[in-house]
């Protein structure tokens, strides 16, 4: 076991996929430290700007005051409190739909509903970018799994006809690699027209898309008839921890009694969820933080395509520049860091072999002139590397 562990580290290394930790000694919001190094942060997904926020703060303490720390066990057993309830009261209000269940993580929501609901004679249609959670949440399950070309609607279809027993259509909403939106209108009509339940990850999309931030299925009009599962993350656009599942109130009852990832899990801490109803009241009472982040997308847009920089056509936060080599991929970050710019660098296997990409995400925390230093550094580090 020690020589396959060496192995495989080596292995990390020699392909330039070795993976570490940036360290933060500074709190997180747009601009921080890295080490000792004062930095603009272009890789949080704090897209509203509310990780750090004076009022997300304030309620983290007073929740922890009032409701303690920890939850102290299973919500099942003693450990769904007041603020656990209020929260996922005011998430099913949002999102406009009739239930929403907590989950510690996003990874855990998906890994609950699908290995819950689905049976090893069933089928996940998965689209070929969708996060690896959902790809594990199939695993977990033992049921088929078919991989339909990205945002292919075709591709869809003809996978559908090779689908045995029940059938569950799987998709990101936004894409977090890429920063595009699915195509869920046509997923919709799908997914009636086939008898198939339909799931969207909707952890890039929750706050930061729609009129009211509800996310990419508000944006779409879609109701729970269309989307029976959404799934949404608390840790991006409302800076805190954790997420959600909402839909209607059987299949909330469903994963209750069923999911395993949620009845053997200590709940999430009472404060946290207290801290998350605030930032929930920001994103409804502060519309100009979505207003100004949209803002700020279109002019990342305008002045990349000024600089020549290949950036991809996403509306989103998420604003991916590929480059292709893992190695030149580091180096620019790299050269990028050591001008007080953080920017992730995702290599294979996050993103498919050749799309090793700098993975830019803005903020409502960000300004115009962030961006205009970060591309103009970014122009002119590119020459010697491309």
């Amino acid at each position: 076991m020690q020589h396959r562990i060496q192995q495989r580290l080596q292995q990390q290394h020699a392909h330039q996929r070795y993976r570490q930790r940036p360290l933060l000694t500074g709190p997180q919001s747009a601009q921080t430290t890295l080490g000792q190094q004062a930095v603009v942060n272009f890789s949080a997904n704090d897209y509203l700007g509310l990780a750090n926020h004076p009022k997300v703060i304030h309620a983290l303490q007073q929740g922890a005051e009032k409701w303690g720390v920890g939850a102290g066990a299973a919500h099942l057993v003693s450990g769904h409190l007041s603020p656990h309830e209020d929260l996922e009261q005011a998430l099913a209000s949002l999102t406009n739909r009739p239930r929403a269940l907590l989950f510690s993580t996003g990874y855990m929501a998906n890994l609950a509903v699908i290995s819950s609901l689905m049976e090893k004679t069933d089928t996940v249609l998965h689209d070929r970018l969708n996060h690896a959670s959902l790809l594990d949440g199939g695993r977990l399950a033992g049921c088929r799994f078919l991989r339909y070309q990205h945002v292919d609607m075709d591709h869809l279809q003809q996978r559908l006809q090779r689908a045995k027993g029940k059938t569950l259509i799987v998709s990101d909403g936004v894409f977090s690699m890429d920063g595009d939106i699915a195509p869920l209108r046509e997923l919709a009509h799908i997914a009636q027209q086939h008898q198939s339940l339909l799931m969207i990850d909707d952890a890039h999309g929750f706050g930061v898309l729609g009129q009211k931030g509800a996310g990419s299925i508000e944006e779409a009009a879609l109701t729970t008839d269309k989307v029976p599962i959404l799934m949404g993350t608390l840790g991006k656009a409302l800076g805190t921890s954790g997420a959600f599942v909402a839909g209607d109130t059987a299949l909330i009852e469903y994963l209750i009694q069923f999911a395993r990832p949620y009845i053997y899990t200590t709940a999430s801490s009472p404060a946290l969820a207290y801290a998350s109803l605030a930032a929930l009241e920001l994103l409804e009472q502060e519309a100009w933080r979505r207003q100004h982040l949209q803002s700020l997308i279109q002019y990342f847009q305008s002045r990349a395509q000024h600089y020549a920089l290949p950036v991809m056509p996403s509306r989103t936060p998420i604003q991916p520049i590929v480059i292709g080599d893992n190695a030149q991929t580091m180096r620019l970050a790299q050269a990028l860091q050591a001008h007080g710019f953080l920017v992730g660098a995702i290599r294979p296997p996050t993103v498919p072999e050749g799309s090793a990409r700098l993975r830019i995400t803005l903020s409502a925390a960000h300004q115009p002139e962030h961006i205009d230093a970060l591309l103009m550094t970014l122009q002119r580090l590119w020459k010697p590397h491309s």
